[in-house]
């Protein structure tokens, strides 16, 4: 089968691949190089990385919107996305001989939206998965044409899960293809009374507010490590932190306050008398660091019991 593949991150380069197996490949749509790290530095996605170590034709429009003519240029019979991140019009899905279909990073019709995988590590879910539908105008509304769940682990965080669901996406796609090919498939609409939406991240998204319980808070430190990271400020400075755990000892203090200072941790305060332990943390233009090397430096006068973070 002749196939589109249109995606960006690890995700997607995880089900191209898998494509790239069996199929014949003629275009890959991905997004525009980013300027990345602190030295902006211009980087491919990791999708087209992959496409031109198969040396697949690639395709970068700025907007998909106003730059759609070499996709319907390219006879196909199939376009398949993986987490692209732009809108796509009807034209351009009802492309194909087989029409387009959508590998999806959740149990829809729960999460549709642009953080799927975040969302639900941020609000604690304990499953999730992987669903293949019809691409249609609605976002993430089409009739599903596979699904798998997978348990969501206490050590799960955004990078382990985006794996995780990558394979587990990568395993079904072939079959789904063949079926289409072969005419079996069993389209099942969503039920609309189940939607939930899991919008892009935000800025506010990142700030920790430590008025909330440490449990939720460790929640959204999963959901956005390793990129872009949860923070808090402290004199006027950025510390994005990582590898937070709930305290086992409840605290009575104000949220926010430094209850306890070891030489690999710190505690702070939060709401309903829970608390939360930090072990990497990341200062304001420097690099991540254990806590350990960061209080045998300019720490030691930063992070100091009693001092209260608002």
């Amino acid at each position: 089968m002749k196939i589109i593949f249109m995606g960006t991150p690890e995700f997607g380069a995880h089900i191209l691949k898998k494509i790239h197996e069996q199929h014949d490949v003629v275009l890959v749509v991905t997004q525009p190089d980013k300027k990345v790290g602190r030295k902006q530095v211009l980087t491919p996605s990791p999708v087209k990385q992959l496409a031109q170590e198969l040396e697949i034709p690639i395709f970068q429009p700025d907007k998909i919107a106003k730059d759609e003519e070499p996709i319907l240029n390219t006879p196909c019979d199939l376009i398949v996305t993986a987490a692209y991140g732009q809108f796509i019009a009807s034209r351009v899905l009802n492309h194909p001989r087989f029409r387009s279909i959508n590998v999806h990073g959740s149990l829809l019709p729960k999460y549709r939206g642009g953080a799927p995988i975040q969302r639900a590590l941020m609000n604690g879910e304990k499953e999730t998965g992987v669903t293949i539908i019809y691409m249609e105008k609605k976002m993430d509304s089409g009739a599903i044409l596979a699904q798998e769940a997978i348990p969501i682990l206490p050590e799960d965080n955004a990078k382990t899960l985006f794996h995780k669901l990558a394979l587990l996406g990568s395993s079904m796609i072939l079959s789904v293809i063949d079926a289409l090919e072969a005419g079996t498939t069993i389209p099942i609409p969503q039920t609309e009374e189940e939607v939930t939406f899991a919008y892009n991240l935000t800025k506010e998204d990142e700030v920790i507010a430590f008025e909330e319980s440490a449990t939720c808070l460790c929640n959204r430190m999963r959901g956005l490590c390793s990129e872009p990271g949860a923070y808090f400020t402290l004199d006027g400075i950025v510390y994005k932190v990582y590898g937070g755990v709930t305290s086992s000892n409840p605290s009575n203090a104000l949220p926010g306050t430094i209850i306890e200072v070891t030489k690999d941790t710190f505690t702070i305060a939060c709401g309903k008398g829970s608390a939360l332990t930090f072990s990497e943390i990341k200062p304001e233009g420097r690099p991540l660091m254990t806590v350990n090397a960061f209080l045998n430096g300019k720490g030691k006068n930063i992070i100091v019991k009693n001092r209260r973070i608002q």
